[in-house]
């Protein structure tokens, strides 16, 4: 078996070449052995060889094995299949068109920043990755059609991190990271240097390896559990917090695999410990802040401790606390109630982030409302207003037949017969939080607000797929310090670095806040611009004469532009000026005056202005 690639003829890092990366080389060797188990999330920065590896797993599969890239913008219909345009329209038949899912049938699936990948997308791709099977209801069809693949998602944490309900449905996960060893990254770069000087000699090279690797993949048999395993196993799960029972699952069909993988006919403790960091490390994150990744010795710490059933109830060490409420968790000393402190104690007031002049009523208790947008669901049809974005190939076919029925005429598709398809995406929000960072009054303690807010924010990004913004205005300019994420590892890096002083270019402060929102609008996020400041100006453009007009010049362009706007007032002292009031006049903003400019009053004072 060559390492050719079989669909463009390129030859193929092996996959046994990559230097180290061996809890990544497991997690995707174990999801080819039982695709069952969901596919694999590989964390890390770019260039740290995951789509080498999750090419390479493909070369080791049975048969000529596909290797699948979904790219970002692919619509439901390329994934999952649809309609085929050239029989309906052609010769009036109703056939079906497989989609990507249908390619990859026996291959590797690998999505590239799965994290920017349309939600309803993910879903789709998970079910199938554990089904085996692609159904397709849709436009009067009634399709399935196997579609047993290996699903391999890769992401980079700082641009954004999954929502947790996707992030759950992934069998494993792995964080990956490049070597800190000299001689290990020596190697790599050495392997890499030589493939590409001749990548057939260097396949030829390591073709025994990779032929062991896959007749032992061909081989491979599951193993059965141990009895009594399955108990240890979901007390395991249950002392670290992961909710459901999905993670119960993935380490049972794991295990099996890695045993049947060893040459094992049973598994054991010993292949539950190796493989529940994969299936745990990112189950027990109840927030951005928690550090992802399980310890070792909290997994054998609850491997080994006896069954409820079996514990001495005289041992101190098995009594629940009485405020426990029995729910089995721990604090660092034992103590239940120091568990939940410490999960009540987190960081990050949730703020519910809404541009208050879009919202809908269907984001009543909680729920997005949706937008119209190139992507997303299909849910209806319309007569277009001018040539099609998107044709709907049911309504079209359906209103070619009705004509066809009613006046006679022309079986074929007519101009007037085209109906356009309405999609539609969830809508996330864009908080653009504008600050003064002059050398004014107040303004160390008015950073460390708005910093504090922005994590409070974060949080709720995190749970609602929201994004947050900090453009910072002091000296002779104003900069986009945080561009639009969800990450709060971006944001911790970013806000870390942001210093007073200087002069106040309110001006210069609206437009870069301006040219964020202008670059969301028509986006999936709707901007919403909030202004901490005084409202003073003592730096103008070049060009203006008075900072204070260029600044009310600025505000009259956002307020032009229709942007959902709020000012809030940071002006301290005995004497106020109220020049904050009139800039948010001019804006066509909501204002509000906070006695005391703190985190809990800002985050309090934007959950009362958004509904």
């Amino acid at each position: 078996m060559s390492t050719t690639d079989t669909t463009g003829g390129c030859v193929r890092f092996p996959f046994s070449a990559v230097v180290g990366h061996d809890d990544v080389k497991l997690a995707l060797l174990l999801n080819a052995m039982d695709p069952r188990i969901g596919g694999v999330l590989l964390r890390g920065q770019k260039g740290s060889a995951k789509t080498t590896l999750a090419r390479g797993l493909a070369t080791l599969l049975p048969g000529r094995a596909p290797f699948v890239e979904l790219p970002l913008g692919a619509t439901e219909d390329r994934l999952i299949g649809s309609l085929d345009v050239a029989a309906a329209l052609g010769e009036g038949r109703r056939l079906f068109r497989p989609g990507l899912l249908a390619d990859v049938d026996g291959g590797v699936l690998y999505v590239d920043e799965v994290n920017l990948l349309a939600d309803h997308l993910v879903d789709v791709l998970l079910d199938v990755a554990v089904s085996g099977v692609n159904v397709v209801e849709r436009e009067g069809l009634s399709e399935s059609h196997p579609a047993r693949f290996v699903m391999a998602g890769s992401m980079n944490p700082e641009e954004g991190d999954l929502r947790p309900q996707l992030l759950d449905r992934f069998g494993l996960a792995v964080d990956v990271a490049t070597s800190a060893d000299p001689d290990e990254r020596a190697e790599a770069v050495r392997r890499r240097l030589a493939f590409d000087a001749d990548p057939a000699a260097f396949a030829s090279a390591w073709a025994g390896e990779e032929d062991r690797l896959r007749a032992r993949l061909a081989a491979h048999r599951p193993a059965d559990l141990a009895p009594g395993l399955l108990t240890r196993i979901s007390a395991l799960c249950a002392s670290v917090g992961a909710e459901g029972l999905r993670a119960d699952l993935v380490i049972c069909r794991a295990a099996t695999a890695l045993a049947g993988w060893d040459g094992e006919a049973t598994a054991t403790e010993e292949h539950v410990r190796r493989v529940a960091p994969l299936a745990l490390a990112h189950r027990r994150r109840r927030s951005p802040f928690d550090q992802p990744g399980v310890d070792q010795q909290a997994i054998d710490d609850a491997l080994h401790d006896p069954p409820p059933d079996q514990r001495d109830p005289r041992d101190p060490s098995n009594v629940e606390s009485r405020d426990g409420g029995g729910d089995g968790r721990r604090g660092p000393d034992g103590d239940g109630a120091a568990g939940r402190r410490a999960e009540a104690d987190a960081p990050g007031r949730v703020v519910a982030v809404r541009a208050a002049r879009t919202r809908s009523d269907h984001e009543a208790g909680g729920r997005r409302s949706t937008v119209e947008g190139p992507r997303g669901r299909l849910v209806g049809s319309r007569v277009p207003g001018g040539p099609p974005t998107s044709v709907a190939v049911g309504a079209t076919l359906r209103a070619t037949a009705e004509r066809v029925a009613v006046g006679g005429g022309p079986a074929a598709t007519e101009a007037g017969d085209l109906r356009e398809a309405v999609r539609e995406q969830r809508a996330g929000n864009l908080l653009v939080l504008t600050v003064d960072a002059s050398g004014s009054m107040g303004a160390a303690r008015r950073m460390e607000a708005v910093k504090g807010a922005v994590v409070s924010l974060l949080l709720d990004a995190y749970q609602r797929r929201d994004r947050v913004a900090l453009v910072a205005f002091g000296g002779e300019g104003a900069e986009v310090v945080l561009r639009p994420t969800s990450s709060v590892e971006v944001a911790s890096a970013r806000l870390a670095d942001v210093v007073t002083g200087g002069r106040t270019p309110l001006a210069a402060g609206l437009e870069a806040a301006l040219g964020v929102c202008t670059a969301a609008a028509g986006g999936a996020h709707r901007p919403l611009l909030v202004l901490v400041s005084d409202g003073r100006a003592t730096a103008a453009p070049p060009g203006a004469d008075d900072p204070l007009a260029a600044a009310h010049r600025v505000a009259a362009s956002i307020a032009s532009r229709g942007l959902d706007a709020v000012v809030i007032d940071a002006e301290d002292g005995r004497t106020r000026l109220g020049l904050a009031r009139g800039l948010a006049e001019a804006m066509g903003a909501r204002y509000l005056a906070l006695p005391e400019l703190t985190t809990g009053a800002l985050s309090g004072a934007l959950q009362a202005v958004l509904p």
